[in-house]
């Protein structure tokens, strides 16, 4: 009877810990991808495509293009779309840029014309309480080879805390055994 509390108490402890660090990796834009709008109906696309999303930290934005770029830039910047001093910068194929932080992030194309057309997009990170368990934040921008036919995929992390709790519940049930 001992060891199925313990192995039951496992079983919880996983699932606590899988539900704190769970991250959400969305594909900009959809199934579509990061392109510039087909015609000026479309020219709001990608903030209508946000709006629909709710963004959390630790949420990451896959950008997948070809022969374009992605630029992380101020409001303004944003609004003139100009592409001078990027706050974030990626010209690869497949980007992944991790939302490490509440509030807005201005993303648009880096290529002339692009950002005009509507190739430009607002995410909104919406607060949460921080958690006991949260790694803290890291830098947001790196690029990847790993393609993905989703518009979203569901990521787990374990972060070390829970690794540890849960490799001496393990042990531990299995010197009960």
């Amino acid at each position: 009877m001992g060891s199925q509390k313990v192995f039951l108490l496992l079983i919880l402890v996983l699932f606590y810990v899988v539900s704190l660090v769970s991250c959400t990796e969305f594909e900009a834009g959809g199934e579509n991808g990061w392109i510039i709008p087909q015609s000026s109906n479309q020219s709001d696309m990608f903030n209508q495509w946000a709006s629909k999303n709710r963004f959390k930290v630790g949420d990451t934005i896959r950008f997948k293009y070809k022969k374009d770029s992605v630029l992380v830039v101020s409001e303004d910047e944003y609004k003139k779309c100009q592409t001078t001093k990027p706050e974030l910068y990626s010209n690869h194929d497949d980007t992944v840029f991790k939302l490490d932080r509440p509030g807005l992030f201005y993303f648009i194309s880096g290529v002339a014309g692009h950002c005009e057309k509507g190739q430009k997009m607002i995410i909104k990170v919406m607060e949460v309480e921080p958690t006991p368990q949260s790694p803290p934040p890291s830098s947001s921008l790196h690029s990847s080879t790993h393609k993905s036919n989703h518009a979203v995929r569901k990521t787990s992390w374990f972060i070390g805390v829970g690794l540890v709790t849960i490799s001496i519940l393990v042990l531990t049930s299995l010197s009960l055994v």
